[in-house]
């Protein structure tokens, strides 16, 4: 009886870290997909290198939060949201300055 409870919480243990991992991971595939956007944006002229260079540093910002919030090994919620929060900002102003009308 003692083994099997050992074993049922160290498979609970490794779950919840795997959740957490997949809850990192999703972070990152989105911080992956914005810096496509940013790197067409500037390819297609959408965007200017200073505006480019202005949204990889928020990417980077971004990069450090995670790094710090997952350093522990845990994701906690409100580390999740904070990241969300701070991707669908980053999100918003990549699509503003690709979308704003130049003047030449």
């Amino acid at each position: 009886m003692k083994k099997l409870v050992i074993l049922m919480s160290v498979m609970l243990a490794f779950s919840y870290g795997a959740i957490n991992f997949v809850e990192a991971g999703r972070a990152g595939n989105r911080q992956v997909k914005q810096q496509k956007r940013i790197h067409q944006g500037l390819k297609s002229g959408e965007l200017t290198k200073k505006e480019a260079l202005r949204l990889e540093r928020k990417q980077q910002r971004i990069q450090k939060t995670k790094e710090e919030a997952i350093k522990d090994g845990e994701l906690t919620p409100k580390e999740r949201l904070r990241l969300e929060r701070k991707q669908n900002r980053a999100n918003r102003h990549i699509y503003r300055l690709k979308h704003n009308e130049k003047t030449k």
